[in-house]
């Protein structure tokens, strides 16, 4: 099975995306995804598309969760129940 690739997007100054980027080191350590961090600052199209949403957690086109990591939400997307 190839590893998951999840793209959280943000801001270098944001105290969200930094919590959620600490958030989900333990699930990727746990669920062996692979996370890319993009700072969307000075980039007009990630700034149009995000803004004041970040952080933002997608995987490709598919948004996962915002503002706050939400394990519930990260799980049923890679396919795991809560309690596992």
């Amino acid at each position: 099975m190839s590893e998951r690739r999840l793209t959280l997007y943000g801001h270098g100054w944001c105290h969200l995306c930094e919590a959620m980027e600490a958030a989900l080191a333990p699930w990727q350590a746990r669920l062996g995804f692979a996370l890319e961090v993009v700072d969307i600052e000075g980039e007009p199209g990630l700034e149009a598309r995000y803004g004041e949403r970040v952080p933002v957690l997608t995987e490709g086109e598919t948004e996962i969760c915002f503002g706050r990591l939400d394990e519930a939400a990260l799980l049923r997307h890679l396919g795991h129940e809560a309690a596992s």
